[in-house]
Protein backbone atom coordinates (compact mmCIF):
# COMPACT_ATOMS: atom_id res chain seq x y z
CA UNK A 1 0.00 0.00 0.00
CA UNK A 2 1.30 3.45 -0.94
CA UNK A 3 2.20 5.88 1.83
CA UNK A 4 2.69 9.65 1.83
CA UNK A 5 4.04 10.79 5.17
CA UNK A 6 4.11 14.46 6.17
CA UNK A 7 4.50 16.43 9.39
CA UNK A 8 0.71 16.36 9.69
CA UNK A 9 0.86 12.57 10.07
CA UNK A 10 3.37 12.94 12.90
CA UNK A 11 1.38 15.71 14.57
CA UNK A 12 -1.86 13.73 14.69
CA UNK A 13 -0.57 10.18 14.69
CA UNK A 14 -2.43 9.31 11.47
CA UNK A 15 -1.28 7.29 8.47
CA UNK A 16 -2.50 9.57 5.67
CA UNK A 17 -2.34 13.42 5.55
CA UNK A 18 -6.06 13.78 4.94
CA UNK A 19 -8.73 15.37 7.17
CA UNK A 20 -12.48 15.06 6.88
CA UNK A 21 -14.21 18.41 7.18
CA UNK A 22 -16.86 18.96 9.83
CA UNK A 23 -20.14 19.14 7.91
CA UNK A 24 -23.59 19.84 9.30
CA UNK A 25 -26.40 19.36 9.74
CA UNK A 26 -25.37 15.77 10.39
CA UNK A 27 -23.19 14.49 13.23
CA UNK A 28 -21.03 12.70 10.63
CA UNK A 29 -20.53 9.82 13.08
CA UNK A 30 -20.52 7.07 10.46
CA UNK A 31 -18.26 9.06 8.15
CA UNK A 32 -15.84 9.93 10.95
CA UNK A 33 -15.60 6.25 11.88
CA UNK A 34 -14.94 5.22 8.29
CA UNK A 35 -12.32 7.95 7.70
CA UNK A 36 -10.48 7.22 10.94
CA UNK A 37 -10.52 3.48 10.34
CA UNK A 38 -8.96 4.15 6.92
CA UNK A 39 -6.01 5.93 8.53
CA UNK A 40 -7.01 9.57 8.03
CA UNK A 41 -8.63 11.98 10.51
CA UNK A 42 -12.38 11.59 10.96
CA UNK A 43 -14.20 14.59 12.43
CA UNK A 44 -17.49 14.81 14.33
CA UNK A 45 -19.56 17.83 13.27
CA UNK A 46 -21.23 19.74 16.11
CA UNK A 47 -23.06 22.50 14.27
CA UNK A 48 -26.36 20.65 13.80
CA UNK A 49 -26.35 19.60 17.45
CA UNK A 50 -26.96 23.21 18.53
CA UNK A 51 -30.34 23.39 16.78
CA UNK A 52 -32.24 22.60 19.97
CA UNK A 53 -30.87 25.79 21.56
CA UNK A 54 -32.77 27.95 19.07
CA UNK A 55 -36.06 26.15 18.40
CA UNK A 56 -37.67 29.13 16.70
CA UNK A 57 -34.75 30.05 14.44
CA UNK A 58 -32.98 26.79 13.76
CA UNK A 59 -33.01 25.90 10.06
CA UNK A 60 -33.11 22.16 10.75
CA UNK A 61 -35.39 19.83 12.65
CA UNK A 62 -33.10 18.48 15.35
CA UNK A 63 -35.54 15.77 16.38
CA UNK A 64 -35.59 14.34 12.88
CA UNK A 65 -31.80 14.29 12.75
CA UNK A 66 -31.03 13.16 16.27
CA UNK A 67 -34.07 11.16 17.35
CA UNK A 68 -37.70 11.75 18.30
CA UNK A 69 -36.70 12.76 21.83
CA UNK A 70 -33.62 14.80 21.02
CA UNK A 71 -31.05 15.13 23.80
CA UNK A 72 -29.54 18.46 24.86
CA UNK A 73 -26.59 19.48 22.66
CA UNK A 74 -23.86 18.39 25.08
CA UNK A 75 -25.46 14.97 25.49
CA UNK A 76 -25.66 14.56 21.71
CA UNK A 77 -21.95 15.31 21.38
CA UNK A 78 -21.06 13.06 24.30
CA UNK A 79 -22.88 10.14 22.67
CA UNK A 80 -21.28 10.90 19.30
CA UNK A 81 -17.80 10.88 20.79
CA UNK A 82 -18.53 7.56 22.47
CA UNK A 83 -19.93 6.12 19.23
CA UNK A 84 -16.90 7.15 17.18
CA UNK A 85 -14.52 5.93 19.88
CA UNK A 86 -16.25 2.54 19.92
CA UNK A 87 -16.39 2.36 16.13
CA UNK A 88 -12.67 3.00 15.79
CA UNK A 89 -11.41 1.07 18.81
CA UNK A 90 -10.23 -1.95 16.82
CA UNK A 91 -8.24 0.13 14.33
CA UNK A 92 -6.98 2.60 16.90
CA UNK A 93 -8.23 5.38 14.63
CA UNK A 94 -7.61 9.02 15.50
CA UNK A 95 -10.49 11.48 15.37
CA UNK A 96 -11.50 15.04 16.23
CA UNK A 97 -14.43 17.40 16.78
CA UNK A 98 -15.31 20.48 14.71
CA UNK A 99 -16.68 23.45 16.69
CA UNK A 100 -17.78 26.64 14.87
CA UNK A 101 -16.91 29.71 16.97
CA UNK A 102 -18.91 32.40 15.21
CA UNK A 103 -20.36 35.13 17.43
CA UNK A 104 -23.88 33.77 16.85
CA UNK A 105 -22.76 30.32 18.00
CA UNK A 106 -20.69 31.12 21.11
CA UNK A 107 -23.04 29.61 23.70
CA UNK A 108 -22.97 26.32 21.82
CA UNK A 109 -19.22 26.64 21.14
CA UNK A 110 -18.45 26.82 24.85
CA UNK A 111 -20.69 23.83 25.53
CA UNK A 112 -19.06 21.68 22.87
CA UNK A 113 -15.49 22.50 23.86
CA UNK A 114 -16.36 21.74 27.48
CA UNK A 115 -17.99 18.43 26.56
CA UNK A 116 -15.02 17.39 24.43
CA UNK A 117 -12.68 18.09 27.34
CA UNK A 118 -14.94 16.17 29.73
CA UNK A 119 -15.02 13.21 27.36
CA UNK A 120 -11.24 12.91 27.14
CA UNK A 121 -10.91 13.34 30.90
CA UNK A 122 -13.40 10.58 31.63
CA UNK A 123 -12.00 7.88 29.33
CA UNK A 124 -8.32 7.09 28.77
CA UNK A 125 -8.98 5.48 25.38
CA UNK A 126 -10.85 8.57 24.16
CA UNK A 127 -8.04 10.73 25.54
CA UNK A 128 -5.49 8.81 23.44
CA UNK A 129 -7.47 8.97 20.21
CA UNK A 130 -9.61 12.14 20.27
CA UNK A 131 -6.66 14.34 19.41
CA UNK A 132 -7.95 17.62 18.00
CA UNK A 133 -10.62 20.30 18.10
CA UNK A 134 -11.05 22.17 14.82
CA UNK A 135 -12.49 25.66 15.28
CA UNK A 136 -13.95 27.62 12.39
CA UNK A 137 -16.08 30.58 11.31
CA UNK A 138 -14.90 32.99 13.98
CA UNK A 139 -12.13 34.61 16.02
CA UNK A 140 -9.60 32.01 17.22
CA UNK A 141 -7.98 34.11 19.95
CA UNK A 142 -10.34 33.26 22.86
CA UNK A 143 -9.95 29.52 22.28
CA UNK A 144 -6.28 29.01 23.12
CA UNK A 145 -7.36 27.27 26.34
CA UNK A 146 -8.14 24.20 24.22
CA UNK A 147 -4.44 23.33 24.27
CA UNK A 148 -4.28 23.38 28.07
CA UNK A 149 -6.25 20.14 28.11
CA UNK A 150 -3.79 18.19 25.97
CA UNK A 151 -5.76 18.62 22.75
CA UNK A 152 -4.36 19.82 19.46
CA UNK A 153 -6.06 22.90 18.08
CA UNK A 154 -6.61 23.59 14.38
CA UNK A 155 -8.37 26.64 12.98
CA UNK A 156 -9.96 27.30 9.55
CA UNK A 157 -9.02 30.57 7.81
CA UNK A 158 -9.95 32.28 4.49
CA UNK A 159 -6.99 34.66 4.17
CA UNK A 160 -3.34 35.32 5.01
CA UNK A 161 -4.44 37.95 7.54
CA UNK A 162 -6.55 35.42 9.41
CA UNK A 163 -3.80 32.79 9.16
CA UNK A 164 -1.34 35.11 10.89
CA UNK A 165 -3.93 35.86 13.56
CA UNK A 166 -4.47 32.12 14.15
CA UNK A 167 -0.73 31.52 14.35
CA UNK A 168 -0.36 34.33 16.89
CA UNK A 169 -3.16 32.74 18.94
CA UNK A 170 -1.12 29.52 19.12
CA UNK A 171 -2.92 27.05 16.88
CA UNK A 172 -1.16 23.78 16.05
CA UNK A 173 -2.23 23.82 12.39
CA UNK A 174 -4.00 26.20 10.02
CA UNK A 175 -6.63 25.01 7.56
CA UNK A 176 -6.55 27.41 4.59
CA UNK A 177 -10.00 27.11 3.04
CA UNK A 178 -10.52 28.50 -0.47
CA UNK A 179 -13.65 30.19 -1.78
CA UNK A 180 -14.60 27.19 -3.94
CA UNK A 181 -15.36 25.11 -0.85
CA UNK A 182 -18.84 23.99 0.12
CA UNK A 183 -21.04 25.41 2.91
CA UNK A 184 -19.35 28.16 4.99
CA UNK A 185 -17.09 30.41 2.93
CA UNK A 186 -15.78 33.97 3.08
CA UNK A 187 -17.31 36.88 1.18
CA UNK A 188 -13.85 37.50 -0.27
CA UNK A 189 -13.42 35.26 -3.35
CA UNK A 190 -9.87 34.03 -2.71
CA UNK A 191 -9.54 30.50 -4.10
CA UNK A 192 -7.25 27.69 -3.01
CA UNK A 193 -4.68 28.07 -5.79
CA UNK A 194 -3.89 31.53 -4.42
CA UNK A 195 -4.73 31.04 -0.75
CA UNK A 196 -2.87 27.84 0.11
CA UNK A 197 0.62 28.82 -1.14
CA UNK A 198 0.19 32.36 0.20
CA UNK A 199 -0.65 31.09 3.69
CA UNK A 200 2.09 28.44 3.57
CA UNK A 201 4.62 31.17 2.79
CA UNK A 202 3.30 33.58 5.42
CA UNK A 203 3.32 31.29 8.49
CA UNK A 204 5.57 28.70 10.11
CA UNK A 205 2.64 26.67 11.46
CA UNK A 206 1.70 23.58 9.40
CA UNK A 207 -0.91 24.38 6.75
CA UNK A 208 -3.71 22.14 5.49
CA UNK A 209 -5.36 22.95 2.16
CA UNK A 210 -9.17 22.93 1.95
CA UNK A 211 -11.58 23.81 -0.85
CA UNK A 212 -11.45 21.93 -4.16
CA UNK A 213 -9.45 18.89 -2.99
CA UNK A 214 -10.81 15.50 -3.95
CA UNK A 215 -8.16 13.18 -5.40
CA UNK A 216 -4.47 12.36 -5.76
CA UNK A 217 -3.86 15.17 -8.21
CA UNK A 218 -5.17 17.79 -5.81
CA UNK A 219 -3.32 16.25 -2.84
CA UNK A 220 -0.07 16.33 -4.83
CA UNK A 221 -0.80 19.94 -5.78
CA UNK A 222 -1.41 20.90 -2.15
CA UNK A 223 1.90 19.38 -1.10
CA UNK A 224 3.69 21.23 -3.89
CA UNK A 225 2.04 24.49 -2.74
CA UNK A 226 3.51 24.05 0.72
CA UNK A 227 0.68 22.33 2.57
CA UNK A 228 1.20 19.36 4.89
CA UNK A 229 -2.09 17.75 3.87
CA UNK A 230 -5.65 18.36 2.73
CA UNK A 231 -9.12 18.61 4.21
CA UNK A 232 -12.02 17.28 2.15
CA UNK A 233 -15.72 17.86 2.71
CA UNK A 234 -17.74 17.53 -0.49
CA UNK A 235 -15.70 14.54 -1.68
CA UNK A 236 -16.45 12.67 1.54
CA UNK A 237 -20.19 13.34 1.22
CA UNK A 238 -20.19 11.15 -1.89
CA UNK A 239 -19.04 7.96 -0.17
CA UNK A 240 -20.91 4.86 0.79
CA UNK A 241 -20.53 5.37 4.53
CA UNK A 242 -21.33 9.08 4.75
CA UNK A 243 -24.27 10.13 6.92
CA UNK A 244 -25.80 12.30 4.20
CA UNK A 245 -29.11 11.67 2.44
CA UNK A 246 -28.84 9.53 -0.73
CA UNK A 247 -30.35 12.40 -2.72
CA UNK A 248 -27.56 14.73 -1.50
CA UNK A 249 -24.85 12.21 -2.37
CA UNK A 250 -26.30 11.78 -5.84
CA UNK A 251 -26.51 15.54 -6.33
CA UNK A 252 -22.75 15.76 -5.68
CA UNK A 253 -22.12 13.07 -8.30
CA UNK A 254 -24.50 14.53 -10.89
CA UNK A 255 -23.55 18.22 -10.80
CA UNK A 256 -20.75 19.85 -12.80
CA UNK A 257 -18.39 22.55 -11.60
CA UNK A 258 -20.66 25.47 -12.56
CA UNK A 259 -23.63 24.17 -10.62
CA UNK A 260 -23.00 25.67 -7.20
CA UNK A 261 -24.07 29.08 -5.88
CA UNK A 262 -22.89 31.28 -3.02
CA UNK A 263 -25.37 33.23 -0.93
CA UNK A 264 -26.27 34.28 2.60
CA UNK A 265 -26.49 31.60 5.23
CA UNK A 266 -25.92 31.03 8.91
CA UNK A 267 -23.25 33.42 10.25
CA UNK A 268 -21.99 34.38 6.83
CA UNK A 269 -22.11 33.23 3.21
CA UNK A 270 -22.43 29.60 2.21
CA UNK A 271 -21.98 27.66 -1.03
CA UNK A 272 -24.96 25.54 -2.11
CA UNK A 273 -25.51 22.91 -4.75
CA UNK A 274 -27.58 24.67 -7.38
CA UNK A 275 -31.31 24.07 -7.44
CA UNK A 276 -34.45 26.18 -7.05
CA UNK A 277 -33.90 26.65 -3.30
CA UNK A 278 -30.30 27.85 -3.76
CA UNK A 279 -31.40 30.26 -6.49
CA UNK A 280 -33.99 31.77 -4.13
CA UNK A 281 -31.34 32.30 -1.44
CA UNK A 282 -28.99 33.97 -3.92
CA UNK A 283 -31.81 36.20 -5.17
CA UNK A 284 -32.52 37.30 -1.61
CA UNK A 285 -28.79 37.87 -1.06
CA UNK A 286 -28.54 40.12 -4.12
CA UNK A 287 -31.61 42.10 -3.02
CA UNK A 288 -29.80 42.98 0.22
CA UNK A 289 -26.36 43.55 -1.36
CA UNK A 290 -26.57 47.38 -1.55
CA UNK A 291 -27.08 47.58 2.19
CA UNK A 292 -24.03 45.41 2.81
CA UNK A 293 -21.86 47.74 0.75
CA UNK A 294 -23.28 50.93 2.28
CA UNK A 295 -22.73 49.59 5.77
CA UNK A 296 -26.45 49.74 6.58
CA UNK A 297 -27.95 47.00 8.76
CA UNK A 298 -29.88 44.29 7.02
CA UNK A 299 -33.39 44.09 8.48
CA UNK A 300 -33.31 40.45 9.52
CA UNK A 301 -31.98 37.07 8.56
CA UNK A 302 -35.46 35.64 9.05
CA UNK A 303 -36.18 35.39 5.32
CA UNK A 304 -33.03 33.34 4.80
CA UNK A 305 -33.85 31.18 7.83
CA UNK A 306 -37.33 30.55 6.43
CA UNK A 307 -35.78 29.37 3.17
CA UNK A 308 -33.34 27.14 5.06
CA UNK A 309 -36.06 25.64 7.27
CA UNK A 310 -38.17 24.69 4.30
CA UNK A 311 -35.08 23.55 2.39
CA UNK A 312 -34.07 21.05 5.07
CA UNK A 313 -37.66 19.82 5.31
CA UNK A 314 -37.65 19.18 1.59
CA UNK A 315 -34.31 17.40 1.92
CA UNK A 316 -35.76 15.00 4.46
CA UNK A 317 -38.83 14.56 2.29
CA UNK A 318 -36.78 13.83 -0.82
CA UNK A 319 -37.65 16.91 -2.89
CA UNK A 320 -34.52 17.40 -4.98
CA UNK A 321 -35.26 20.76 -6.58
CA UNK A 322 -36.18 22.51 -3.33
CA UNK A 323 -33.92 20.73 -0.83
CA UNK A 324 -31.09 22.69 0.77
CA UNK A 325 -27.78 20.98 0.00
CA UNK A 326 -24.26 22.34 0.46
CA UNK A 327 -21.39 21.49 -1.84
CA UNK A 328 -18.21 22.93 -3.30
CA UNK A 329 -17.26 23.59 -6.92
CA UNK A 330 -15.38 20.28 -6.78
CA UNK A 331 -18.71 18.51 -7.45
CA UNK A 332 -17.65 18.78 -11.09
CA UNK A 333 -14.76 16.39 -10.40
CA UNK A 334 -16.71 13.79 -8.41
CA UNK A 335 -18.31 11.00 -10.39
CA UNK A 336 -18.70 7.99 -8.09
CA UNK A 337 -19.68 6.74 -4.63
CA UNK A 338 -16.74 4.66 -3.41
CA UNK A 339 -16.15 3.27 0.05
CA UNK A 340 -14.21 5.69 2.21
CA UNK A 341 -11.26 3.30 2.47
CA UNK A 342 -11.05 2.86 -1.31
CA UNK A 343 -11.28 6.63 -1.83
CA UNK A 344 -8.43 7.38 0.58
CA UNK A 345 -6.21 4.58 -0.72
CA UNK A 346 -6.75 5.68 -4.31
CA UNK A 347 -5.94 9.30 -3.44
CA UNK A 348 -2.68 8.32 -1.78
CA UNK A 349 -1.69 5.94 -4.59
CA UNK A 350 -2.40 8.51 -7.31
CA UNK A 351 -0.60 11.30 -5.46
CA UNK A 352 2.47 9.15 -4.85
CA UNK A 353 2.69 8.17 -8.52
CA UNK A 354 2.35 11.79 -9.64
CA UNK A 355 4.94 13.07 -7.19
CA UNK A 356 7.38 10.40 -8.37
CA UNK A 357 6.80 10.83 -12.10
CA UNK A 358 6.44 14.60 -12.52
CA UNK A 359 10.20 15.29 -12.20
CA UNK A 360 10.80 13.15 -15.26
CA UNK A 361 8.32 15.18 -17.28
CA UNK A 362 9.95 18.54 -16.61
CA UNK A 363 11.55 20.00 -19.73
CA UNK A 364 15.30 20.35 -19.64
CA UNK A 365 15.82 17.51 -17.21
Amino acid sequence: MSVIHTELCDLLGIKHPILQGGMGPYKTEDLAIAVSNAGALGVISSIGMAATLLPEAAPIDAKRLFGSDADPPMAILEKSIEAVANGTKKSGGIFGVNVPVAAEFLIASEMFVRQTVESIQSDSDIERRLRVIVTSAGNPTPWAEIKKHGLLWFHVVPSVYHAKKAEKAGVDAIIASGHEGGAHISWDPVHSMVLVPAVAKAVKTPVIGAGGFCDGRSLAAALMMGAAGIQMGTRFIATQESDFEPMWKQAVVNREERQTLAGRGLFGPMRFIRNKRAEEIVERTLDDAPRFYLGEPVESNEAILDLERSGFTDLMDGKEDTALMFGGEVVGRIHDLPTTADLINNIITEAKVLLETVPGKVLGR
